[in-house]
């Protein structure tokens, strides 16, 4: 049974964390280069890939006893919060045009795009994170890909608009104190067990 509560928290800290990433200005140029639904394809598809890749291995951290992966939750958070807050913008990257528009090419190019640039990112050591603190895989997987596909598709979508009205630097920082207070109650909860 999925658990509303639980997949809303995931989609939350998911989506807070994606949306300053470098995956919503890729989108963004893709989008503006290419059909928005042929873009949106691909990279929905890498982004079920990458978290079903990260409830994998959430639920393999289930494995292990409690205290011990509240303390491994609670560093990884705060590691994600200091990425989050210490990170350098390195500007845009560059993104190849296919050479025909077919939906194939477009959407095998943010796909790749995707698969690539997201690996091992912070959204999905995240995602693993909840999915071994919550231990249910299917409300946290739901959440986050849910966040993911709403990042991209405001990436996409609406980016350049977004960006006028809320600053960058804010998002970043209400994503970190979002993770600091997971962190502080994941190590809370490993000592106090």
């Amino acid at each position: 049974m999925i658990s509303l509560s639980i997949t809303a928290v995931a989609f939350g800290v998911v989506f807070l964390a994606e949306l300053p990433d470098k995956t919503a200005l890729a989108g963004l140029m893709l989008g503006a280069r290419y059909r928005a639904s042929y873009v949106f394809a691909g990279v929905a598809a890498a982004f079920a890939v990458h978290v079903a890749l990260a409830i994998a291995a959430g639920s393999v951290l289930t494995l292990l006893p409690q205290r011990l992966v509240q303390a491994i939750v609670g560093v990884l958070f705060l590691a994600g919060a200091a990425m989050l807050l210490f990170k350098k913008d390195d500007g845009e990257e560059e993104i190849r045009k296919p050479a025909d528009q077919s939906f194939w090419k477009v959407s095998g190019a943010g796909f790749m795009l995707i698969l690539v640039a997201e690996f091992g990112d912070l959204t999905q050591i995240m995602t693993a994170n909840l999915a071994a603190r919550y231990d249910d895989p299917l409300s946290v997987g739901l959440g986050a890909v849910l966040a993911l596909w709403a990042v991209a598709g405001l990436g996409i979508v609406g980016g350049r608009t977004l960006m006028k009205y809320v600053p960058l630097r804010l998002i970043t920082k209400v994503a970190a104190g979002v993770m600091l207070a997971l962190a502080g109650f994941s190590l809370y909860e490993a000592v106090s067990a």
